[in-house]
């Protein structure tokens, strides 16, 4: 499997600061935030399934477009996987005609643009022998993280988290893991503000890493316009002789 990073940022400002999603080979998405808009209509027309960690706005931001723009060009409905706690964020507070139009009964129920798949956290879904698992991630909002199996090797994204220890749980069972995608929104000295959005920071991130039984190549994403050098320094002067690094968008991670 091979994963594209059209966007990691936390936030936005710049041709650099894409939020939150990756193009999984060429027909899966894991979020859609806005670093989608960058691909072609005809990429985007590829893509058959969307995974959703959970409904934050920095991660469902292009779903909404995407559908509009690729549903009369599609032969069948893109399906969009999420638990049913997301599912239902999504048709009260976006897809309630009054946002944006209900792609899951246009043109009609039979057959829409978009249909949702609930999945729950310890499902997994396979595709063409690929296996995309949902696994227990802790935020604001309900929220999974994700595991995908190549068959040959494993990468797991976190989602947006605070400290976790039954997703701890679920890296270490990942016998074949070869990439980590860990959240770190805010540098140490905002430790209030990640308990409270429940998001990490580098000492919680640092706390998780030292937990692991298993050595992937770990990739930091999410940091906060502003305070992404400080983040990592933070990170590395804690574990410096950890295979650590900043993903950037444009990133390909290969498994």
């Amino acid at each position: 499997m091979k994963l594209r990073v059209l966007g990691c940022s936390g936030g936005i400002g710049g041709s650099q600061s894409r939020t939150t999603s990756f193009l999984v080979d060429d027909d899966i998405l894991v979020d859609c935030g806005t670093g989608v808009g960058d691909l072609p209509l005809e990429v985007l027309s590829r893509i058959d399934h969307v995974f959703l960690t959970h409904a934050h706005l920095d991660h469902i931001a292009a779903l909404p477009l995407l559908i509009d723009s690729v549903g009369e060009l599609r032969s069948k409905p893109l399906l969009v996987h999420a638990t049913p706690e997301t599912i239902r964020i999504l048709h009260s507070h976006i897809f309630n005609w009054l946002v944006w139009p209900d792609f899951s009964a246009i043109p009609d129920q039979h057959q829409p643009f978009m249909r949702f798949q609930p999945m729950m956290v310890g499902e997994h879904v396979n595709l063409r022998g690929r296996r995309i698992t949902a696994l227990p991630a802790r935020h604001t909002v309900p929220a999974v993280a994700f595991c995908l199996d190549s068959g040959s090797g494993q990468l797991v994204f976190s989602g947006d988290t605070a400290y976790c220890p039954e997703l701890i749980d679920a890296i270490n069972a990942q016998p074949q893991l070869r990439h980590l995608i860990l959240e770190t929104a805010f540098a140490d000295e905002q430790l209030g503000l990640a308990l409270a959005s429940r998001h990490l920071c580098p000492s919680m991130s640092l706390t998780v890493l030292a937990e692991l039984n298993v050595a992937p190549v770990v990739h930091i994403s999410h940091l906060k316009p502003g305070g992404s050098s400080r983040i990592m320094e933070e990170l590395r002067a804690g574990l410096p002789v950890l295979a650590l690094r900043r993903l950037e968008q444009g990133d390909v991670l290969e498994f």
